[in-house]
């Protein structure tokens, strides 16, 4: 995604997106966004990256150090921005089609049916098969796995366990 804010000099960031998406796999990351605005007066190039991997602040110090000396590559314009890099967070969406990649992981799912009367639950994702999930959860200290079929989900995403 792509979302050209302001473009006061010559930066061209269809290029810079198509380079971006190019590039980054042989990192090990995924583009997830990608804005060029002006920020209280200075330029600023925000991108937003994933991977399956979590993503701590070494990895972003890392990720960034990658990009900005890729962008002194192929940008040969003359603007002058601040390059911003994230994460999607430690919340991050899931996509169904990837969560193969997350078992073992903590997650919050909302469902679109009640499953025993409740449409949100946390648990571990024990497995995953060709129609849906198995997640683990806890009711105070009983443990119970809870099948979930993939077109009964309206969202999930990682959760942090407390």
């Amino acid at each position: 995604m792509v979302t050209l804010c302001f473009n006061g000099g010559i930066m061209d960031i269809n290029l810079i997106q198509n380079k971006l998406n190019e590039k980054l796999p042989s990192w090990g990351y995924e583009l997830c966004s990608l804005t060029y605005k002006k920020e209280m007066g200075k330029f600023v190039l925000a991108v937003v990256v994933d991977r399956v991997e979590p993503i701590d602040m070494n990895a972003i110090v890392d990720i960034s150090e990658k990009i900005s000396a890729y962008l002194d590559e192929i940008d040969n314009s003359d603007d002058v921005y601040t390059l911003d890099v994230s994460s999607l967070g430690a919340e991050k969406p899931l996509k169904v089609e990837q969560l193969h990649l997350y078992v073992g992981r903590y997650v919050n799912v909302h469902l679109i049916n009640p499953i025993d009367g409740e449409n949100i639950y946390e648990g571990e994702i024990k497995s995953v098969n060709d129609n849906g999930l198995v997640l683990t959860i806890r009711i105070k200290t009983r443990v119970k796995d809870i099948d979930i079929l993939f077109n009964n989900i309206y969202n999930i995403r990682l959760a942090v366990k407390f």
